[in-house]
Order: C-alpha cells, then structure tokens, then sequence
C-alpha cells in the first residue's frame, strides 16, 4: 500500500514538474512571438519611415522643377485599355527631371484642335503613382454633349489624333482633390466609370509607399466592356491584404462573371457601404458622373460623416450641387436681383438666378469669356473683378488671386462689375 502511495505522489510530482516546465515554455514562446511581431512592427514603421523620408528627399530635390504657364511634353506611349478609354504616358521633351505631384490631382492641357478658332483647355487627372520618369492620364472617348460644350471634342482628338511621339502643352499638376499621403487612417476610394483615374492614382501611391494603409475601393460601371484597368486593380487586390475591392456592374451582360469580374449587381451607394463597412469612420474621397457622387454625398451626410472627412471631384458642368448660390436664394424670397455689369462690354443686366453662373449668363448676354473645363479646375476663365463680391456653391479646385472670379462656377453676392 506504501509503494503504491508513494508511486502515486511520484507521478502526481512528475506531472507537476511537467506542467510547470510546460508552461514555462509556453509562456517562453509566446514571449518570442510577441517580440517577433513587435520586431516585424518596428521594421515595417522603420520601413515605411525611410521610404517617406526618401520621398522627401526627392520632392525637396524636384521641388525647383515646377513650372509656371505650359511646358512641351512628349507621348511615350499610348495603350488601349477598353474599347473607349486609353491612357497616354508623358515625358517632359527637355528632359529634365518632373516635379512629383499629390495623387488625385490633374494636369492641364492646351490642345491647338483643327479648325478651332482658339486653344481648347481641358483638363485630366493623373492615373499612376508619383514616378520619377513619366506622368499618366487615362482618357475616356466621349461622345460630343451640347454644342455649347462640346465634351467629347478633346477626348476624341486625343483617341485619333495624339500618338506616340506627339508634343502636348501642358501645365503643372494641380488641383485641390488629394489624398494626404502623411495619414495612415483608412480611406474609402468610391469611382464611376473614368473617375477610377484620381483613384488608381491614390492606390499606386499607397502601395508604392510601402505603407499598409487600409482601402476599401468601390468602382462602378455598366458592365465589363466599361471597366478599366481591371487586370492591374484586381492584381493589386489580391496580392496587397490592406486592399478590399468591390465591383460594382449595373447591367451586367451574359459574358461577365458575378464573383469574378464583379461583386456586386447594382450601382456603387451608401447603402452598400453601410452593408460591408465596419463603420462609417473614415476619409472618403469620390470621383465620377455627377449624379452618383451627388446621391454618394448626400447619403453619407444621412448617414453622420462630417464634411470635412468626404472630398470630390467632378470635371465638365456636372457636379454636386451642395448648396445653392446667394443670388438663386435670393431670388426664392422675391429679392431684387443683382446687377452685373461688364465693364469691357459696356453692358449692365439684372442677374438671372436660373442662370448656371456667371460664365453662362455672360454668353447668354454676348460676352465673351475664355473657358476650358467649367468645373472650376484649369482657371482659364478666371476673370478680375472691378467691384463686388461672388460665392461659390463649392470651393474651386483653382483657387484664383484676390480680386478674381472663376466665372465658370461663381455667382453674384450682390451687384459686381467684371473686368469682360
């Protein structure tokens, strides 16, 4: 009975001893995975830290390559990328080195187009991240709208007309829709058809970077014949983690693959953000038709996400309409309507608020004001103002000097007298 008792204690002790040393160990190996983690941390934020630092040493050293007014660039390249969409790759034709830009902005372009009667101004957001060598633009052939604003004028000169080896003039990136690339909180890239450009834009530089920064990404399109840079997006998608893609196809044909070219049947919403987003807290930042991002706006302004976290851009007369001119309020009440006087023109007429603005009610009136996009972005139609002030339903990508308008989305406080 003895032997066996002490035969017990025995194993009891073993088993003690055992468990001990177990978890001793235990606790040794999750110590070693923890500093392994807290190892591959640091060596990520190490990583991330000289990468940013060697991209500020590259601005600071490229920083004396901006321009002022046009400079000669050559196409090095032309690639197809659907049917009606093609992007062009710029080298500056001195050779010497290109300024870097923030990723979401645009170039401008001074396009001498046959039998035009002046230079047309458009403007063409940069699709690629910031690269030493060339910059990109991906444009969609578009069919002409009005013959007020001939929208598809540009794009089907550069489909047929700009090749390999073409010399472009164009003005340095600008534009106030970019992501601040000094945050590592996680954004929301929302693009409808060509507005994937400032988005691809945004993208590449977050992967460049090496940052792992969280994007949830919804592209909306019409069906697989319309969707750009499909390949290159879905390539990123699946080898980056940080990178959640959602496709959106509002009439998908016969061809295209739910779970495989798309995700989602449907157009790109808030309603579907508030299905996959694990909350609302985030940058969004938009860029597509009109329609879209109004409805996109206004749904997450429902939805509780301040202002300041959701930025737009929309290029052509279409845009969001956030809040209605002064002039137009005015007009609801029954208010006198502003004078507007032309000085150059010799001509004083009483506004009209079913007026766009005031570059469209200059034409109406026969004054002639230079425009190239109409958005508020290339600042062609800026114009001095002699007296009086103007407002803006949004703040102008180009913001022009004290004393200026840009006529093609601005409206009148009061009476103004322009220098047209």
């Amino acid at each position: 009975m003895t032997s066996y008792l002490l035969l017990s204690l025995g194993l009891v002790l073993v088993a003690l001893v055992v468990a001990t040393v177990g978890t001793l160990l235990l606790a040794q190996l999750r110590a070693l995975i923890a500093q392994k983690q807290a190892q591959s941390i640091s060596l990520q934020k190490l990583k991330t830290e000289l990468l940013t630092a060697e991209k500020a040493q590259k601005k600071a050293e490229t920083s004396g390559n901006v321009w002022n007014g046009v400079r000669k660039f050559s196409v090095i390249k032309k690639v197809p990328e659907t049917n009606d969409a093609t992007s062009f790759y710029l080298a500056p034709h001195d050779k010497k080195p290109l300024p870097p830009f923030k990723p979401g902005q645009y170039l401008t372009f001074e396009l001498d187009i046959p039998n035009q009667k002046k230079k047309t101004i458009r403007c063409y957001s940069l699709s690629d991240a910031i690269l030493p060598d060339y910059y990109r633009v991906t444009i969609k052939r578009c069919p002409p709208s009005k013959p007020e604003h001939p929208a598809g004028l540009a794009s089907n000169f550069f489909h047929d007309s700009i090749h390999e080896g073409s010399i472009l003039d164009v003005k340095a990136p600008g534009g106030h829709f970019f992501l601040d690339t000094n945050k590592q909180s996680p954004v929301v890239l929302i693009s409808g058809g060509v507005g994937i450009t400032p988005c691809l834009s945004m993208m590449n530089e977050i992967i460049q970077s090496g940052s792992r920064r969280e994007i949830w990404w919804f592209y909306g399109v019409r069906h697989g014949a319309e969707h750009i840079m499909k390949e290159h997006v879905a390539a990123m998608a699946a080898k980056y983690s940080n990178i959640y893609l959602h496709v959106c196809y509002s009439n998908p044909t016969a061809d295209d693959k739910l779970g495989q070219d798309y995700q989602h049947q449907g157009r790109v919403g808030v309603d579907l953000f508030k299905e996959l987003l694990p909350s609302s807290n985030f940058d969004y930042y938009m860029c597509g038709p009109g329609p879209m991002m109004e409805s996109v706006v206004k749904g997450l302004a429902d939805w509780g996400v301040p202002d300041d976290r959701v930025h737009y851009e929309a290029f052509g007369p279409a845009s969001v309409k956030k809040a209605a001119p002064v002039a137009a309020v005015a007009a609801e009440a029954g208010a006198k309507q502003p004078m507007i006087t032309f000085a150059k023109s010799g001509k004083t007429v009483a506004w009209n608020p079913t007026a766009e603005n005031l570059l469209a009610f200059a034409d109406s009136q026969g004054v002639a004001i230079a425009s190239g996009c109409c958005a508020g972005q290339c600042g062609t139609c800026v114009t001095a103002i002699r007296s009086g002030d103007v407002t803006y339903a949004q703040a102008p990508g180009s913001k022009p000097e004290p004393g200026s308008c840009l006529a093609c989305v601005a409206a009148p406080k009061g009476d103004v007298t322009l220098d047209a």
